[in-house]
């Protein structure tokens, strides 16, 4: 079983990046999910969530611009990150429970990240 998070990279301020943290082994489906980050020198921040009925929340500073979402077929969870600002930089990172084929509910299971840089 494993999270695999792809499409960080550089973009310029006011751009926009498309997150994806896909799950891959024996997994059923994805019944909560949530991205973090870690900027330098701060504490990872988590920034958005998804639950089981689709509920989501999301830290303050990225209300409105980021959205996330999920594709149940494809077991992967997504980021719209829109109206990038140079404080969005960091590592991306998913986490999720995740229910495995077998009716095992694995939790709280970390990804490998993706970069996000926001620079002109």
């Amino acid at each position: 079983v494993q999270l695999q998070a792809s499409g960080g990279g550089l973009v310029q301020p006011g751009g926009s990046l498309r997150l994806s943290c896909a799950a891959s082994g024996s997994i059923f489906s994805i019944p909560t999910a949530g991205w973090y980050r870690q900027a330098p020198g701060k504490q990872r921040e988590l920034v958005a969530t998804i639950t089981g009925g689709s509920s989501t929340t999301y830290t303050d500073s990225v209300k409105g611009r980021f959205t996330i979402s999920r594709d149940g077929a494809k077991n992967t969870v997504f980021l719209q990150m829109n109206s990038l600002k140079p404080e969005d930089t960091g590592l991306y990172l998913c986490n999720a429970d995740l229910l495995t084929t077998d009716w095992r509910t694995l939790r709280d299971y970390w990804g490998r990240g993706t970069q996000v840089t926001v620079s002109s």
